[in-house]
């Protein structure tokens, strides 16, 4: 007899769980479905505009016709459509022998890019920079077009969407009697079809899903800003006897974009104006745009790559190839190198293989986040985002098929269970997650709080949410 008093009280405390998790998956589902919706759409707005059209101009192709001439001469074209005021910032090489030179020149404040045949020096387009559809499907993707506040409540969705994923596990998980979970059950109707789409399509995407939140959660500005990115980023104490600029190397980003890999942006820039450095342009050769960009050659630049201008009396030179900007398909190959603007040596030399693990985790995980990969990586990304999109539709439809029918509006919530066992150890998870994760640990908390303490104990809440 207590043989099967104890099986029955483990089949209950099982149940009992499962609700739990289950509650908490749709909680968290309310949250999260119109952002992964809105994250989808516009990453693969932003994918595919870089794909056909390009972010920086590297689509434009020229009729190849000798030998291209001087870039000094190409930047002066580009200048010569601006007011005396303006300043060359960055050039940006062609990937191959029919692209255009790209020039990005500030004037009056604004950022213009300017596309110049290499051949001819004529200028063949110029362009507001940051101003472009894929920058709008950009802000939205990463603020919501509001600031900082959209930052934040992203960054929340992307951790409710973890929550999402390990509740969602666990509901898959194989349970005695369950059927093959790794494929849908086709002859299944109505709601249990939907059901088995949803679970075996969310457990295919759940490991790349993650690496998503991860990757875009190490951008975001609490828990990557503050939290991870400081203590992965490259130490500038590194570079022996080097002056240090009090820039950092975002300071070479455009507004919220980012142009610098994600393990340099909060390190310190190498300040010109010492003998510090190693040889880099030989005694006496000029330090110019061109010797520069000749240099970037030497040193084993290939294809699309670029020359960001010394901003100021103490700023450099400074060669960088990333696949983040489109500049190669190899994160692998990430590499920039800072050069003295009155020596002309090499001041600070950093590659991927400097990374620390995490930046170079994120390194290759922005490259695959952003498709830059390859043809594969496309394909992948895009049947990803629209299988997202599916999970979120799909967990709606299951919603509104399991409420009753005729009945109010309501949540209809899956129920409260009543002594849920294990919550110690929910508890510790929560206070882990809390700090790992400041702002979804917060939210987290006050959620739970919310359900125990207020839809808990109150029947009115409890009938309109449960």
């Amino acid at each position: 007899m207590s043989t099967t008093s104890r099986g029955a009280t483990d089949a209950s405390a099982s149940t009992r769980f499962y609700q739990a998790a289950w509650r908490w998956h749709f909680y968290a589902g309310i949250y999260v479905v119109p952002f992964l919706i809105m994250l989808a759409i516009t990453g693969l707005a932003m994918m595919y505009i870089s794909v056909f059209d390009g972010r920086d101009g590297e689509k434009i192709t020229v009729p190849v016709t000798g030998n291209p001439i001087s870039i000094s001469e190409q930047s002066a074209a580009a200048l010569s459509g601006y007011s005396a005021d303006a300043k060359l910032v960055e050039w940006i090489g062609a990937p191959a022998e029919n692209g255009a030179s790209v020039f990005r020149v500030l004037d009056n404040g604004a950022n213009y890019l300017v596309a110049v045949n290499p051949y001819t020096g004529d200028v063949i387009e110029s362009w507001v920079r940051r101003d472009g559809w894929y920058d709008f499907m950009s802000d939205i993707h990463g603020t919501l077009l509001i600031g900082d506040l959209g930052d934040r409540l992203i960054e929340i969705a992307a951790g409710f969407a973890i929550v999402l994923i390990v509740t969602g596990a666990y509901l898959w998980w194989p349970r005695s009697g369950s059927t093959n979970r790794f494929v849908p059950d086709m002859a299944a109707r109505g709601r249990s079809l939907w059901k088995s789409l949803h679970q075996v399509i969310g457990i295919y995407c759940s490991l790349i899903l993650v690496v998503f939140l991860l990757s875009g959660l190490a951008w975001a500005g609490v828990w990557g800003g503050k939290i991870v990115q400081p203590w992965n980023s490259f130490p500038a104490e590194k570079w022996d006897n080097v002056p240090l600029s009090d820039e950092t190397h975002a300071s070479m980003n455009h507004g919220a974009m980012k142009d610098v890999p994600w393990g340099l942006a909060q390190t310190l820039m190498p300040a010109s104006g010492s003998d510090a450095g190693v040889t880099g342009l030989p005694d006496g050769t000029p330090v110019t745009v061109d010797t520069i960009a000749m240099l970037g050659k030497a040193l084993g630049y290939e294809g699309r790559y670029r020359v960001n201008f010394p901003k100021s009396e103490a700023g450099v030179w400074t060669l960088s190839q990333d696949s983040m900007s489109n500049d190669s398909s190899n994160p692998m190959a990430d590499r920039t190198v800072h050069v003295d603007q009155y020596t002309g040596k090499i001041l600070a030399d950093v590659g991927f293989a400097d990374y620390s693990a995490v930046a170079k985790s994120m390194a290759v995980g922005i490259a695959f986040h952003e498709g830059d990969m390859g043809l594969w990586n496309i394909v992948l990304n895009t049947v990803f985002c629209l299988s997202v999109i599916f999970l979120c539709v799909s967990g709606l439809v299951m919603w509104w098929m399991r409420r009753p029918k005729g009945a109010a509006l309501r949540v209809f919530a899956p129920k409260v269970p009543d002594n849920l066992p294990h919550w110690r150890g929910a508890m510790i998870l929560m206070l882990f997650i809390s700090l790992a994760f400041p702002l979804v640990g917060i939210t987290l908390l006050a959620v739970l709080a919310i359900d125990y303490l207020l839809i808990g104990r109150i029947p009115a809440l409890r009938r309109a949410l449960g």
